[in-house]
């Protein structure tokens, strides 16, 4: 029976100092803040702008901005993953999107951004960079879209409940950080543990503009089952795009990616 109590009180401690490892070093877990790839280009023929814009507290975001011959032009803000730094993307904005300008703002402590990153100033900062660019007068802030991909997702889905974009493109999106953490940890209460929920579940409902959900049936990071719930919760129009064999990190790599993208932003916008 003593033998019996010390393994139970040991199991127990590391229980616990396992829980409390999650607890301190989840930011770690969560977000893998990336250098800046080298000077971004623009797609030939279009205007790049680097951008810095000053958050509610000083921190100082940086990205840049990319424009096709024309204006005022419709505007997509992109929210990258938990690892990218978006400036890198610049190149390929008119392929993914088509003749629409397009925000490449990187999180705090990604690129040229400071500071560190946390879902409250993430979401704070996103509407930072909203308003910024709708005071443009080279963008049409009438017709603003948010495309968020895999922890880009969650800030686009709460930016969407507090600006008014006119549709959202989600790539690998979460119904929340918990529900997916809850899948990776099912033996720790990570809903106690969890400082940065990202809870999309909770804003869904009570958004009305149309959504575009592109999954990979093949991804195990976020599996196409915490996708389909977001969408089966979102308050407007959805539509839905399912890549066969493709996973969390190669659903762009399909032909049919970027052509869904610009389709949708074509009727959207």
């Amino acid at each position: 029976m003593a033998w019996l109590k010390l393994v139970l009180v040991g199991a127990l401690i590391a229980y616990v100092l396992v829980g409390a490892l999650v607890w301190l070093a989840q930011e770690k877990l969560l977000f893998y803040p990336q250098p800046l790839h080298g000077p971004p280009s623009a797609p030939a023929g279009w205007q790049l702008e680097e951008v810095r814009i000053e958050a509610a507290e000083g921190t100082r975001l940086a990205g840049v901005l990319v424009k096709p011959p024309g204006a005022p032009a419709p505007l997509v803000i992109y929210f990258g993953g938990n690892a990218e730094e978006v400036t890198a993307f610049a190149p390929l904005a008119a392929q993914t999107y088509g003749p629409r300008a397009v925000l490449l703002v990187n999180y705090r402590g990604y690129g040229a951004s400071v500071g560190k990153p946390g879902e409250r100033d993430l979401v704070a900062d996103a509407a930072q960079v909203y308003d910024w660019a709708a005071k443009r007068t080279d963008i049409d802030a009438a017709r603003i879209a948010l495309h968020g991909r895999s922890l880009g997702s969650g800030v686009a889905v709460q930016l969407a409940s507090a600006r008014p974009a006119k549709c959202v493109v989600l790539t690998s999106p979460f119904d929340s950080a918990r529900a997916v953490a809850q899948r990776v940890y099912p033996w720790l209460p990570v809903g106690l543990l969890i400082r940065h929920p990202f809870d999309s579940a909770a804003f869904a409902p009570r958004l009305k503009m149309p959504v575009l959900v592109l999954m990979g049936d093949a991804d195990t990071l976020i599996p196409m089952s915490h996708s389909a719930r977001l969408a089966g919760l979102w308050g407007g129009p959805v539509e839905r795009a399912v890549f066969a064999g493709f996973g969390h990190n190669d659903i762009g790599m399909n032909p049919q990616y970027e052509e869904a993208i610009r389709t949708f932003l074509s009727r959207c916008l």
